[in-house]
């Protein structure tokens, strides 16, 4: 409804111009009505994206889900590693990962640097280290 409203106004506003003569602005309003058109088409097929991350005493479970597909990775909690890898560049995010028996798992990838840090701090103290499972506390 909002977008529809916005289309009418924008393209309006430039059909008001283009009948003055400055009929380049119709186009610019066209392209501009399409990329944000484009934007939130992507912001919305995005809204179904989401990572589930469940950890037992014995095991560590990554789901990942969208709209059309689910994947599911199982890890050992006892040999699993927790690694944030230092992103190669400014440019690029850090890279936080489930790591064990050479498979390896990204997690987090929507999130802000300082969330990507604070989950991986929460998750290395649930997890652990290798060889080294502590105890889960209830209610946290």
């Amino acid at each position: 409804m909002f977008f529809s409203g916005a289309c009418a106004l924008s393209l309006g506003i430039g059909a008001l111009f283009a009948s003055v003569g400055l009929w380049p602005i119709l186009p610019a309003a066209g392209l501009e009505m399409i990329l944000l058109g484009w934007a939130l088409h992507a912001s919305l097929a995005r809204r179904h994206q989401a990572e589930i991350l469940t950890i037992t005493d014995c095991d560590v479970c990554v789901e990942s889900r969208d709209r059309s597909r689910s994947c599911q990775v199982l890890f050992q909690r006892h040999w699993a590693q927790v690694k944030l890898l230092c992103p190669a560049s400014r440019l690029h995010p850090s890279r936080l990962t489930i790591e064990s028996h050479g498979r390896r798992c990204e997690v987090g990838g929507f999130l802000t640097e300082e969330e990507r840090r604070g989950l991986a701090l929460r998750l290395r103290r649930l997890i652990g280290r290798v060889n080294e499972s502590p105890p889960l506390t209830v209610g946290r």
